[in-house]
């Protein structure tokens, strides 16, 4: 049983021009991979692929698994895998939304219904794992050991992420160090994963995996970053979700880790009333951005993901000049754009 899922390419438009040389290049592969997707989220059991369309077909830019092919080809890759391991890294960033919803309660993604709102938290869950499967069958279809144990590994650590984010909700206490490791793992983890991944099916050298692998860290720490700040001031549609769905969730952000560090006692008082004490009408999120403004919270968390794209980019220097290499760099100016 399937289903018919939109997959249609990002539009060439002013949002998306400094990822347009990526989205060319990795075309005739993003196609195949779009295909693939179609084939393994398939179902006898009509729920795995309603469930499954319904989150992958909600417009989001598949930058993930374009990564991924991008840094095969770059080392002049010709096989077949690396089309499997991109739509392995698909599967792995949507099973991850599916859980997080549910972690999160949260009621939109995309200016959508979650998952879990139309068919609830079971369902999502399972279908996340579902999709999990499939990503770790596509894996040992590859072959390749190294490629496995990169992606396996990056699962594990993207859940103790999530356990370490569960455990550290609406605490205010939180350190700056603290929040780094939480969204190095949950996100920067799969970033890291899928631009290693490339080199290692093409054979490069080890220290051509070790500068991806550390270009999708940093790339992945500048892009949480900056969705940390669009939460207070962003747009849906650049963010995945609502704007201030991270201060009514009661998340403990960059921003707010910073606000409420250099605020008085008075502003202090209002964080915890905030986020520990679940007060976020319209209002707060007003007042909260105003402190935000007010003690360079966005601004000081837009230049620290400045700092880490120019890690990315210091990564990737050494490497030969290719069009994939620039497109991979172009990515990186395309993620911190998002706020201006």
């Amino acid at each position: 049983m399937g289903v018919v899922l939109n997959l249609d390419q990002p539009k060439r438009d002013g949002a998306n021009a400094s990822i347009a040389a990526l989205v060319d290049l990795t075309a005739p592969d993003m196609e195949r991979v779009n295909k693939l997707i179609l084939s393994k989220a398939g179902s006898d059991v009509e729920l795995i692929p309603e469930i499954a369309n319904h989150l992958i077909s909600s417009g989001g830019k598949r930058l993930r698994p374009m990564v991924t092919l991008a840094a095969a080809k770059m080392f002049g890759y010709e096989g077949e895998n690396h089309v499997k391991l991109a739509t392995s890294v698909e599967f792995m960033h949507t099973a991850t939304l599916l859980h997080d919803d549910v972690v999160d309660e949260s009621d939109l993604r995309r200016g959508r219904k979650t998952a879990r709102m139309i068919w609830g938290n079971q369902a999502s869950v399972l279908v996340g794992d579902f999709l999990l499967g499939q990503a770790f069958r596509m894996m040992v279809d590859v072959g390749s050991l190294d490629a496995l144990d990169i992606l396996s590994t990056a699962a594990s650590v993207i859940a103790e992420g999530e356990v370490m984010q569960l455990a550290a909700a609406k605490n205010l206490e939180t350190t700056e160090d603290e929040h780094f490791a939480v969204i190095k793992a949950k996100t920067a983890a799969l970033f890291s994963a899928a631009a290693e991944v490339g080199p290692v099916i093409a054979n490069a050298s080890r220290n051509d995996r070790a500068a991806l692998r550390s270009y999708g860290m940093n790339l992945g720490l500048a892009f949480q970053l900056i969705d940390d700040a669009l939460d207070y001031g962003g747009s849906s549609a650049d963010l995945g979700k609502n704007t201030g769905d991270d201060f009514r969730e009661g998340k403990v952000t960059l921003p707010v880790i910073l606000a409420f560090r250099r605020g008085t006692g008075a502003e202090r008082e209002f964080w915890r009333s905030a986020i520990e004490g679940a007060a976020t009408d319209d209002a707060a999120l007003e007042r909260a951005m105003g402190l935000m403004k007010k003690h360079g919270a966005i601004a000081d968390t837009i230049g620290r993901a400045r700092h880490f794209g120019g890690i990315a980019r210091d990564a990737l220097a050494p490497l030969e000049e290719t069009p994939h290499k620039a497109a991979l760099l172009d990515v990186i100016d395309f993620c911190i754009s998002r706020v201006v």
